[in-house]
Formats: C-alpha cells, structure tokens, sequence
C-alpha cells in the first residue's frame, strides 16, 4: 500500500528553509521511516501521517542552535531524530549516531549508506560506554529519558566543554527544576529552555540547553 507522505503548503516551506538543496535526501529519509522504519518497528504505523511535522521537522529545526563544522553526538538515536535530520540539513556537521539495540544500527547503516551521507557514523552501545571514544561539542537527544537521568548519559561525552540540546515537551520547566542538582554537578553553568522554529513550525520544538564549561 502507497502511504501519503504529502506536505502540507506550511510544511513543505519550513522543510525548504531548513533542508534546501538537500531536501530530496530528507524526502527519502521519510520514505525510509514510512516503510522499513515502520516494519520493523522503529515508529509506530500511526506516525505516517505526521513524519513531517511531528518528527522530522521537529528535530531538524534544531541545527539553527548549532555552531559550523561542530561535532555532534546524538544519544539514543533509534530511527535517527534527530540525529539523521541533522545529518541531512547540515553537511557542516559530523553526527554520530549511539544506539544500543542492534537492529536500529542495522537500519539506521542501511539508511545513512542509501542516502550517501558522508558526515554521519553509527556506533552501537550505551551513552556511558562512549566516554572514550566521543568527544562532542553538542550532544543531542529526544525521547531517551526524564532529564535527571539524560543529564548524567549525556553531558560527560561534552567532556567539560559544549552543550546538550534535548528536545523536550510541555514538561520541559518541570524536568529542568528536578533535574538542577544534578546538572550543576556535572558541570552545567547554565540551563534554559527554548522555542525553536517559532516561524517555522505550526508547533514549535521544545528544547532544554544546558552549557557546559
């Protein structure tokens, strides 16, 4: 069965402006995740109809936080939001892609060696088994954990120096106050949550920053 993986005249802008000439690789990637992703579990058969503005768009608006030529870790990285958004909007950007379970790497190599993105690689484990191996300016993550627990996964692979960028929902303020000792241990100076893609998006994405160093 064909899925409809049409735009709507508002999303196919926001996707123009973020991806510009490459948003024919973002279409494929959508095509990736409304066959294969579903099929072998990736995302939910429910999720078609809003890959644009609930999931690719959501995480793509992101790379206007990011620095040129930055390296950017992104945890739990699953069907790649954001991590292959990023990968695609921005070829200035080296991404890795840290995933635990063997069948999202499967298919997240599948995807990036389909797509032929160059700036993005795949390591398979958990965040804290990364330490030595990753050394981030930007750490990335959506939909991983409460940020309590994200904060200690996450910011050591900034190794002192960078900033986390986890994409949050309407309990952003909520997790960002529980989570404020800990983050002042790990080394965070400085914690906000933003609004992304404001004139971009119908729904606008949710991000907690938080600077370290």
């Amino acid at each position: 069965m064909t899925q409809d993986l049409s735009m709507t005249a508002e999303e196919n802008a926001a996707a123009e402006a973020i991806f510009g000439d490459r948003l024919e690789l973002a279409r494929r990637y959508v095509e990736h995740l409304a066959t294969s992703g579903i099929e072998r579990g990736l995302l939910g058969p429910r999720e078609v109809p809003r890959l644009w503005s609930r999931h690719v768009l959501n995480c793509a608006v992101i790379e206007s936080l990011m620095l040129s030529d930055a390296q950017v870790a992104d945890v739990g990285s699953g069907a790649g939001l954001p991590g292959l958004c990023l990968a695609i909007a921005r070829s200035d950007l080296q991404l890795t892609l840290i995933e635990p379970l063997e069948r999202r790497c499967i298919w997240l190599t599948e995807v990036i060696d389909d797509l032929g993105l160059e700036n993005v690689v795949v390591m398979r484990g958990r965040a804290e088994q990364m330490l030595d191996a990753v050394d981030a300016d930007y750490v990335t993550a959506r939909a991983v954990s409460a940020l309590s627990n994200l904060a200690g996964l996450t910011i050591p692979l900034l190794h002192g120096k960078g900033e986390l960028l986890a994409i949050k929902g309407r309990s952003a303020a909520e997790e960002v106050a529980k989570a404020a000792k800990v983050i002042r241990k790990l080394g965070g100076t400085h914690t906000e949550v933003l609004t992304v893609g404001e004139r971009l998006l119908e729904d606008p994405t949710t991000v907690v920053r938080i600077k370290v160093g």
